[in-house]
């Protein structure tokens, strides 16, 4: 069974795109810890990061990286976090999370966001792609 960011791949599910390459694809957490929280993954569904080819495991932190430069220029904080935990959807995603205290990288705090807000936030981060 597909998981959901198959079918967000897949166009099945929209999502708030912020970059897309060949082989990979970044859009905002829908459930963020903070304003511009995004999710880059492999469009290839595999569960476990280390499980990647090496390959793309290196595209992927390099594709993350890019995307975490934009959001530093888009969205005001002290800096970007990256994490991978994996374990709420079996498909391999980083986190980017703009970060002003611990407290934004530890997921229990949410921001909510309007479909607008979501849109041009999203909008804005790609410009400094």
């Amino acid at each position: 069974m597909s998981s959901i960011f198959t079918k967000i791949v897949n166009k099945e599910i929209p999502c708030y795109k912020v970059a897309e390459t060949a082989n990979f694809l970044a859009f905002l957490d829908v459930n963020p810890n903070a304003k511009g929280h995004t999710l880059c993954i492999p469009k290839k569904e595999v569960n476990k990061i280390f499980d990647l080819d090496p390959p793309v495991y290196l595209e992927l932190m390099d594709f993350s990286r890019t995307v975490a430069l934009a959001i530093e220029k888009a969205v005001d904080c002290k800096r970007v976090g990256m994490t991978v935990i994996g374990l709420e959807v079996p498909h391999v995603h980083v986190h980017l999370i703009p970060l002003n205290s611990m407290e934004d990288a530890q997921f229990i705090k949410k921001e909510t966001l309007l479909p607008e807000e979501f849109e041009k936030l999203a909008k804005k981060i790609t410009s400094f792609l």
